[in-house]
């Protein structure tokens, strides 16, 4: 699984009470299936988070995720991981040394 599709770790859940599916809530980090650590380096077990292997990474941006409703907080250095930026600019080498 690449890093741009990465399922998410929380510290907290709650359950939709339309479909019985319980979703990450509190703060999300990127996870990888298969490891043991988040995408920023925490370990799972000794930072009490909870996986959610059936989350995308994008369904729990806050700004156009689906399953965001419980979301507080998202890891800045797990959102750095997955490509976002603070703005829209791509970095380009405007006058390159010889």
């Amino acid at each position: 699984m690449s890093a741009r599709s990465a399922a998410v770790a929380a510290s907290d859940q709650w359950t939709d009470p339309d479909d019985a599916v319980r979703y990450p809530a509190g703060e999300v980090h990127a996870w990888t299936p298969g490891r043991n650590e988040t995408v920023c380096g925490l370990s799972l077990s000794r930072s009490r988070l909870t996986r959610f292997p059936h989350v995308t990474w994008a369904d729990v941006q806050p700004e156009s995720g689906r399953h965001a409703e419980g979301v507080q907080t998202v890891c800045r250095r797990c959102r750095a991981a997955q490509g976002a930026r603070r703005d829209d600019r791509g970095w380009t080498r405007t006058d390159p040394r010889p």
